[in-house]
């Protein structure tokens, strides 16, 4: 298995690729109306894509919010999951964050099957488990290594 790519979205066709990565998983898979996938943030956010052997395989995405720095919209297609690619996509997302805003909080929306991926990197639960478009999250934030 090669090491996959990750890299920082600069062009409209790579925005599209995670945008179609993100429709297969969140509204084909998980049922998310398509009208809250795609929200008035995509143009404020830093995105994501991880490519194994050249084939984009998961995204994400992260933004500044009035709280601090909020980490979203993780997606990793069916068939490239439990492989270690949300893992290695969620620390390099977290680099990024803490090189360029190391003061600021930095949390996020898990879903309840992903906790566990978040809490091996560092994140720790924050009130009480909510519904958002049908699934169940917990706030976490991150309190590092």
């Amino acid at each position: 298995m090669s090491v996959p790519e990750i890299r920082t979205i600069h062009s409209k066709e790579e925005l599209q690729t995670a945008f179609a990565i993100r429709y297969r998983v969140f509204v084909e898979e998980q049922g998310v109306p398509a009208s809250e996938e795609l929200d008035e943030h995509e143009d404020k956010s830093r995105h994501f894509l991880v490519l194994e052997e050249g084939v984009p395989v998961a995204t994400a995405r992260w933004r500044l919010t009035s709280e601090g720095v909020k980490l979203e919209r993780f997606a990793v297609l069916p068939e490239h999951r439990n492989r270690g690619i949300g893992a290695q996509l969620l620390q390099a997302v977290l680099d990024d964050v803490r090189r360029q805003h190391p003061d600021k909080k930095i949390y996020l929306h898990a879903q309840l099957p992903a906790r566990r991926l978040y809490e091996r990197a560092g994140f720790v639960p924050e009130g009480d488990i909510f519904d958002e478009c049908g699934i169940l999250h917990i706030k976490m934030h991150w309190k590092g290594e």
